[in-house]
């Protein structure tokens, strides 16, 4: 159940379309585009060139008191935001001539913003669950309990780099690693209430610090569902012991990028003897999972420990552990002192934001969650058009031909494996925008008023709708983000580039900007992501999606040797003081980073010599040093310290600083446009190249 490899962006304010009265009454700033004088000139762009192309932004745009970082990308997920924000208003006030779209993300939405209730209520809607528990009379009955967790929380608590977040373990449905048109049940790792599992196990101060807030922090959640301080205490305790052991049976962020590591085969009888002690019989006919060829058990030893708990612990502390997870996964549903407390640790001390967003902007983002593509037809209807996605499609056939020859002109891979690679490069499928086919929510009960209840049934309806996929054939063309997200990735068992509208906006995508900057932006943006299937975890995946290893041993080696340059060289970065970067979780993002830029400049002096227009200056700045700048003002960000290091500890993208320094200083392109000489930071004595 591997999640799929996103690259996570910090972006820019997207532009209205013309004439709509939203642009006329939002007081929402106008949205920021590519500009050349936005450069420092005091910082010299072969010292420090992120602070050269963002300095000045950086300084115009502090960190807003709710937020734990700013950046281009959050400004237009703000922006994207407020256009949802008039839809479901409307939505919301509509009377009886809404359409059956309008009236659940209008009722969904409405729900969510009526605080008054939703406190009066306090955490009522959560009793039922929590009497459940309460009521189980045998660990036996564990396997049920947690069949009905994952069905109330499976988009609450999503998968992510780490493993599942749902209670105890994660299960979907997925490709098979060995035959990508084979669609089977897969289980995962997870459980835990920290980040990661490094997060229990590290012994620095700060991560002790960490961990005993946390402990304060479950504490206090028992104590708001009625629990008194000596007992909630007792509790905290058992939910950190229980959790630490599920930790150390976890397989590492690391190695987990490694899809060999998580390829494991069994069958129905090898999975009730890897967990003896839980009921995979009663948990299958709860969720209504079909029958597979086989099940892709990702963390076998993880499972085992999973098995073994289930026989140490008592059945009164999994009572405890389970009244915590449907606390902790619904708190953002219930009353003001669960969304406070909540906030308090995962927002003010685990990343340091000051302030609670809004709780418009919070159900905005639920809706977007729970019914994304039927929000995202109002957002596509308002925001897209038909000459943006040809115009996207025209840069996208650019970067091919300049990744292909990139390919070709490589001079430490053999023929045999570049015309694998070409083939793969030419199999790579192009989404825009949005689903050709929106997805049906008929099924899906939403009530006014019950605010839980419609977040249930819609993970419920999502967690069935996964696990329907099982011993079906591959749907290619499903998405797995919605229309508005500030972000894009690339699916390595579909081979596939995904780039939703709400990312192909200004000044990542301007209709208005020239080449030099889209290039700079969005071109690189794209390359990136067709990268992708080249890094050190998508080069293990054939053009079918299939885990296949289709280099040559010496073309291998020679790989490892590049990649591992980047490696070693991103490690030496810091992330903020006391924390470095760790360059084998990055490893392929950073591949892709570096990759991406290069191709986009490729593709960008092609296009430029077709037009005649090759050493043409806009500005005072040359095609090539507009395309450098608009490539660092795509990460200009500012972040706390504490999202620095969270970042660090556990997501494979490398802070902003380190997404644009380090990829200038590995090209030779970016040296000879802005005149840098050997010794100077952004030239490096031993310059990293893969792609």
């Amino acid at each position: 159940m591997r999640s799929l490899p996103l690259i996570a962006l910090s972006l820019a304010v997207l532009c209205l379309a013309s004439g709509s009265s939203f642009a006329q009454k939002s007081s929402i700033p106008d949205p920021d585009r590519f500009d050349v004088k936005m450069v420092d000139s005091a910082v010299s762009p072969c010292v420090n060139f992120f602070k050269y192309s963002c300095q000045k932004w950086m300084t115009a745009n502090p960190i807003p008191s709710d937020q734990p970082a700013w950046s281009h990308g959050a400004k237009l997920a703000l922006w994207n935001q407020s256009v949802l924000h008039e839809v479901l208003d409307q939505a919301a006030a509509g009377g009886a001539k809404r359409s059956a779209v309008e009236q659940k993300i209008g009722d969904y939405y409405g729900s969510c913003m009526d605080e008054k209730a939703l406190n009066a209520k306090g955490f009522g809607p959560l009793k039922p669950e929590l009497a459940r528990i309460d009521g189980l009379k045998d660990k036996k009955q564990l396997a049920l309990e947690i069949a009905r967790q994952h069905e109330n929380t499976f988009a609450l608590a999503p998968s992510g780099d780490s493993g599942s977040a749902t209670a105890l373990f994660g299960f979907a449905s997925s490709q098979d690693l060995d035959d990508s048109s084979l669609v089977v049940a897969a289980a995962d790792q997870g459980g835990l209430g920290l980040p990661d599992r490094d997060y229990y196990l590290k012994a620095d101060a700060k991560s002790v610090e960490t961990r005993k807030q946390y402990v304060e922090h479950v504490q206090k959640m028992f104590e708001l569902i009625g629990d008194g301080p000596a007992q909630a205490s007792s509790n905290a305790k058992v939910v950190m012991d229980m959790e630490t052991e599920l930790a150390k049976a976890s397989m590492d962020i690391v190695k987990r990028r490694d899809p060999a590591n998580l390829n494991h085969k069994l069958s129905a009888a090898e999975l009730r003897a890897l967990t003896p002690a839980f009921s995979w019989d009663d948990y299958l006919k709860a969720v209504g999972a079909p029958v597979p060829a086989h099940y892709l058990v990702a963390t076998p030893d993880f499972f085992k420990r999973v098995n073994a708990l289930i026989e140490s612990e008592s059945l009164d502390h999994w009572k405890t552990y389970l009244r915590w997870h449907a606390v902790h996964n619904s708190a953002s549903l219930l009353s003001e002192p669960f969304v406070q407390e909540t906030f308090d640790f995962y927002g003010r001390k685990l990343v340091g934001q000051k302030e609670l967003r809004p709780r418009w902007r919070r159900c905005v983002s639920g809706v977007d969650r729970d019914l994304g593509e039927a929000l995202g037809q109002a957002y596509v209807d308002r925001t897209f058009g038909e000459e943006g996605k040809q115009r996207m499609l025209a840069m996208v056939h650019n970067l091919k031909d300049a990744l292909g020859r990139d390919i070709e002109q490589l001079d430490w891979m053999t023929p045999e494996t570049k015309k694998q690679a070409l083939v793969k490069l030419k199999g790579i499928e192009d989404k825009i925008g949005y689903p050709n086919q929106w997805r049906d929510y008929s099924s899906v009960s939403i009530m006014r008023g019950d605010t839980l209840g419609n977040a249930y049934r819609s993970g419920d309806f999502e967690f069935r709708r996964q696990l329907a996929k099982i011993s079906k054939p591959v749907d290619r063309v499903e998405w797995g983000m919605t229309p508005p997200t500030v972000n894009a990735y690339y699916d390595p068992q579909l081979n596939t580039i995904n780039f939703p509208a709400g990312i192909l906006q200004p000044p990542f995508f301007d209709k208005k900007a020239n080449d030099a900057a889209n290039y700079g932006a969005i071109g690189s943006i794209i390359g990136h992501e067709m990268t992708h299937g080249f890094d050190d975890e998508g080069r293990k995946f054939d053009a079918s999606g299939n885990l296949r290893d289709w280099w040559t041993e010496k073309d291998g080696k020679e790989f490892e040797v590049r990649a591992k340059c980047v490696a070693d060289e991103y490690s030496s970065f810091d992330a903020v003081e006391g924390t470095k970067l760790n360059g084998e979780l990055t490893l392929g993002e950073n591949t892709a980073d570096n990759g991406g830029a290069r191709v986009a400049l490729m593709a960008l002096q092609s296009v430029l010599a077709k037009e005649g227009k090759a050493g043409e200056k806009e500005d005072g700045f040359s095609p090539e040093q507009e395309f450098f700048i608009a490539y660092g003002q795509t990460w200009c960000a500012n972040y706390t310290p504490q999202l620095l290091r969270l970042q660090a500890l556990s997501n494979p993208h490398s802070t902003p600083e380190w997404r644009v320094n380090g990829v200038v200083r590995n090209m030779p392109e970016f040296q000879s446009a802005f005149g840098c000489k050997k010794g100077e930071p952004m030239v490096p004595e031993n310059a990293c190249h893969v792609w």
